[in-house]
């Protein structure tokens, strides 16, 4: 985290009565004082509050809404008591009723797309940009939890923008089955060997607990390897690899994009920044043995995973590659119809989006955990002639600022 830097106006501590407005990435609302910007958390748009400085930067200050003096029809009580200033910061909007989350998360996705994407209203208009809700409810969705663990050896969750860890008893967005885990400190439970602790409770019924120290398992209780469930296959793959961690997300994804795509019998696909292959194996079933599927990806885990759980399906090759150097160095070359692209939260960039229009594919379905990253690339597409023909929303991160993207992006008519 950046050094704060000394500016004029706000100082850090500092508390100021303000009126809170627009939303704003990262779970923040905006407000000014004085011309000054102000990122304001645990607030709404339209409230007034007092906030306290938790950072001053060049520019614009942090701060927390520490008192709530007219409140939003949109507040709620946070179920969690972690959820507070100062406290943990892995859940952002616990104070905001769930449906207005969805408005808050697609009024977000609309102005990164407007600023960072360079689309104007009557695009934003003809998309109707919307966030969709997951069923399941806020609570209790999170099968994957990565716990911390401090000096002393207890495991708990980071404040927002710190390496410090919070203690906890429990985490109301953490699976049933992770909740009755003895990981927390009123379990008794201490970690001296690791400096994190992994928790899985995978659709197939499996829990897992895996403690890390420098990236390395130093100690796992229950399986190593977990079974999921979706898009009508069973999938292996290890405790600490990459998996969805909404019970509901792949399903939806994989619905969302074959809609938007519709591949055919006969094409060829591409699934870059594949996994464990959850999106080939899709395409798979609908390109048939006529269609190829080729996957790209560069964790080994991933890649391992992906050719266990596809080896039924002759017709899925599995390159393990960065997708840059994949396309760069000629491992994958066109002609493709369909392209799945899932990259990291940094995006794809501009280098692999023009080697996907020079491919020349009939469309690429964009799934996106970072509506920022989503924007700029969506910018790239249509400066190179392309033009997001729609766009869904997935709340896959109940009562935190995340939201999924899936986006379809097409050539010139």
């Amino acid at each position: 985290m950046a050094e704060p830097v000394a500016a004029p106006g706000l100082a850090e501590a500092e508390r100021v009565e303000l009126t809170v407005g627009a939303v704003a990435p990262g779970g923040h609302c905006v407000a000014r004082v004085d011309g000054q910007v102000v990122f304001v958390r645990h607030a709404l748009p339209g409230e007034r509050v007092v906030v306290e400085v938790t950072e001053v930067h060049r520019g614009f200050v942090r701060a927390d809404a520490v008192t709530v003096l007219e409140a939003s029809p949109d507040r709620v009580e946070a179920p969690c008591p972690y959820a507070r200033p100062g406290r943990c910061g892995g859940c952002d909007l616990q104070h905001v009723a769930p449906p207005a989350q969805l408005e808050w998360k697609a009024a977000v996705v609309r102005e990164q797309l407007t600023r960072l994407g360079g689309l104007d209203d009557e695009e934003l208009d003809r998309l109707q940009v919307r966030v969709e809700a997951l069923p399941g409810g806020p609570l209790g969705w999170r099968s994957r939890v990565r716990y911390a663990v401090d000096a002393a050896d207890r495991a708990g969750l980071l404040k927002h923008r710190s390496h410090e860890v919070v203690p906890i008893d429990r985490c109301l967005i953490a699976h049933p089955a992770i909740q009755r885990l003895p990981v927390l400190p009123p379990s008794g439970a201490r970690w001296p060997e690791a400096e994190a602790v992994e928790t899985v409770a995978s659709s197939g019924g499996d829990v897992t607990v895996t403690a890390l120290a420098e990236g390395v398992a130093t100690e796992v209780e229950g399986p190593a390897v977990v079974r999921e469930v979706a898009a009508g296959r069973e999938w292996t793959l290890p405790a600490t690899a990459f998996w969805q961690v909404h019970p509901a997300a792949a399903d939806t994804l994989v619905r969302a994009l074959l809609e938007l795509v519709d591949p055919r019998p006969g094409e060829t696909a591409w699934d870059l920044y594949g996994g464990a292959g959850l999106f080939a194996a899709a395409l798979a079933g609908r390109v048939g043995d006529a269609g190829r599927v080729t996957l790209v990806e560069a964790a080994a885990q991933g890649v391992a995973a992906a050719r266990e759980n596809l080896r039924d399906l002759p017709r899925v090759e599995v390159v393990a590659a960065r997708v840059e150097t994949a396309l760069a160095r000629r491992r994958i070359t066109g002609p493709v119809d369909v392209v799945v692209l899932d990259p990291p939260r940094t995006g794809a960039g501009a280098r692999v989006v023009r080697e996907l229009v020079a491919a020349g594919p009939r469309a690429v379905a964009y799934v996106a955990c970072d509506p920022a990253a989503f924007a700029r690339d969506v910018r790239t597409f249509t400066g190179l002639g392309w033009r997001l023909a729609a766009v869904r929303g997935f709340d896959l991160f109940p009562m935190t600022q995340h939201v999924e993207l899936v986006g379809l992006l097409l050539p010139p008519d």
